[in-house]
């Protein structure tokens, strides 16, 4: 892991790093960060490690929860090249968008390609972390994301036993998530964008009930999946100081 930036502001250092191929950011509490808790924080489809959902929670879980929090840029996005098919997939998407045609099975096939390259990604990029001093490999960790986020998120939790929480929702569903989802026996926090047009909301609902943790809250709202109501991100960050402990001051 080399880092390339480092910035503070409002409490809150953000440094940026590279990690062979992989772009990434941390954010850590300007006071310390020496044992807190790690969250990593998985972007959107066609976003990048800091769009501004992704900032906001960093933000807020750094300051008030008093974790360390990464994030990285999914394949082909961000500060990363697409190859020939991740552009090829791009393109069937916009001219399906435009066409009014269905974009789901687009997507299902995109983020299935996405993730099987992601998730290794993100297993080395927790490894270099927790070689880090202020991280360390006691530190608890969770994994929180999105659409694309929740569908690596899945992959990823439901093979690595140092996540310990995790927070999904929003995501075109599809067998392999069903089949990591049946996996999974940790606490989660699923989102359901209740007036979706494009995400199904049965199978949304078909998907939490598929997860095998004994503990499990369904927070269902009204909009769509990038309309998530700002309490959302409170409601996450007791989330995880419940299941990964706490290291800084609570949110009101």
């Amino acid at each position: 892991m080399h880092f390339t930036a480092e910035t503070s502001s409002n409490g809150v250092v953000e440094r940026n790093f590279t990690l062979d191929e992989v772009t990434g950011v941390l954010w850590s509490p300007a006071s310390g960060s020496d044992g807190a808790p790690l969250v990593l924080m998985g972007h959107s489809g066609g976003l990048h490690k800091k769009a501004p959902g992704i900032l906001a929670r960093a933000h807020h879980y750094v300051t008030a929860c008093g974790f360390t929090v990464a994030a990285i840029d999914a394949p082909g996005h961000g500060d990363r090249p697409r190859n020939a098919e991740d552009k090829e997939w791009v393109a069937a998407l916009l001219r399906a968008r435009a066409a009014g045609e269905p974009i789901g099975p687009i997507i299902v096939d995109f983020n299935g390609s996405l993730t099987e390259r992601a998730v290794p990604e993100w297993q080395a990029t927790l490894d270099a972390l927790q070689a880090l001093p202020e991280i360390g490999p006691e530190a608890p960790v969770g994994y929180g994301g999105m659409t694309l986020g929740t569908a690596t998120g899945l992959m990823l939790t439901a093979i690595e036993p140092r996540i310990t929480a995790a927070a999904f929702g929003g995501v075109f569903v599809y067998e392999a998530l069903t089949e990591a989802a049946r996996r999974i026996t940790i606490p989660i926090e699923f989102l359901l964008p209740w007036d979706d047009e494009e995400i199904d909301r049965q199978a949304g609902l078909a998907l939490f009930d598929a997860c095998a943790s004994k503990e499990k809250a369904l927070h269902a709202y009204p909009g769509r999946h990038n309309q998530v109501p700002g309490f959302e991100v409170d409601n996450s960050a007791r989330f995880f100081l419940r299941h990964l402990g706490r290291s800084g001051t609570s949110p009101a």
